[in-house]
C-alpha cells in the first residue's frame, strides 16, 4: 500500500521504536492517551510524569526534540480556546495578574492545556516513527474494515498528487494574468475548484479501471508481513501500564 510513498511526518532511523510493530504501537499509543484522559486534572505530577514518559520514548527513538516541539504547534488553536475559559467561565472568581478569572475555568483550561498536548505528542511520535502504509497495515491487523483502510491509503496516497495539481492550475493562472489579492478575483479561484473537482473524479475513474484490468480485488497485496509475537506486545504495552499505575495512584491519592 504506497509501498514508495513517504510522509513528511515520518522521520526515518533504525531504533527499537521505528522497528516495533505498527499495531502494537497504535495499540499502545491509544492505551496511553485513555490513562492521560482518566487522570484526574489535580494530580500535577502525574501529567510531569506522563511528559517524561513521552520524552524519553522520544530519546530512544533518537527523535529530535526542537522538531517535535514545532509539530506540537498543531494544537494551537486548541490553546487559544483554552485561554478564553477563564474569562468567560461562570462560579467564584480569582485574581490573577489583576484579570479576575473564573476558577472553575482554570482548572478547565489547565485540562484541555495538558491532556492535549500529551494527547498531540503521543500522536507526533507516532508519525514520526511510522510510515502512513505501515500505520494502515497496523489498523488492518487490529481488525478495522478493510474498506476504511483501503480509502485512506488512496487518500494519501492521491493527497500529493492533487496538491501538485493545484499548484500547476495556480501557476497557469497567473501566467494568464490572474492577480489573486482581491475579493472579486475568488470567481476565478472557484472555477478552479470546480475544475480540479472533475478532474480528481476523471483521474480516480481511470485509476480504478487500471487497477481492475491488473487483477485489483478490492485490496493491496501484502508485501510484509506484519505479525507481532507476543514478546513485542509485552514491550509495547510496557508504556500504557505504566501510565495506567500512574493514574491509578492519582486517583488513589486525590485529596
Amino acid at each position: 500500500m504506497g509501498g514508495g510513498h513517504s510522509h513528511a511526518l515520518y522521520l526515518p532511523g533504525t531504533s527499537p521504536l521505528h522497528r516495533a510493530r505498527p499495531q502494537c504501537k497504535l495499540a499502545a499509543a491509544f492505551l496511553f492517551v485513555l490513562a492521560v484522559v482518566a487522570t484526574p486534572r489535580e494530580a500535577f505530577w502525574a501529567f510531569g510524569v506522563y511528559a517524561l514518559l513521552l520524552t524519553g520514548l522520544a530519546r530512544v527513538a533518537r527523535l529530535p526534540l526542537p522538531t517535535l516541539a514545532r509539530r506540537l504547534v498543531i494544537e494551537l488553536p486548541f490553546l487559544l480556546f483554552a485561554l478564553f475559559l477563564p474569562l468567560v467561565g461562570q462560579g467564584e472568581r480569582v485574581e490573577v495578574l489583576g484579570l479576575s478569572l473564573a476558577r472553575e475555568g482554570l482548572w478547565a483550561a489547565w485540562n484541555i492545556v495538558a491532556k492535549g498536548t500529551l494527547g498531540v505528542a503521543t500522536s507526533v511520535i507516532l508519525a514520526a516513527t511510522t510510515p502512513v502504509p505501515e500505520l494502515l497495515r497496523g489498523l488492518e491487523r487490529l481488525r478495522l474494515p478493510a474498506a476504511f483502510t483501503t480509502v485512506a491509503g488512496f487518500m494519501v496516497r492521491y493527497a500529493d498528487v492533487i496538491v501538485d495539481e493545484v499548484r500547476r492550475m495556480r501557476i497557469a493562472r497567473i501566467s494568464r494574468g490572474h492577480d489573486p489579492r482581491w475579493i472579486w478575483q475568488a470567481r476565478a479561484v472557484a472555477a478552479t475548484a470546480g475544475t480540479l473537482f472533475i478532474r480528481s473524479y476523471e483521474r480516480g475513474e481511470r485509476v480504478y479501471l487500471a487497477m481492475v484490468s491488473r487483477g485489483w480485488t478490492g485490496s493491496m497485496p501484502v508485501l510484509q508481513e506484519l505479525g507481532a509475537t507476543r514478546g513485542q506486545w509485552l514491550a509495547a504495552l510496557c508504556l500504557p501500564a505504566l501510565a495506567a499505575l500512574v493514574a491509578a495512584t492519582a486517583w488513589g491519592t486525590r485529596p
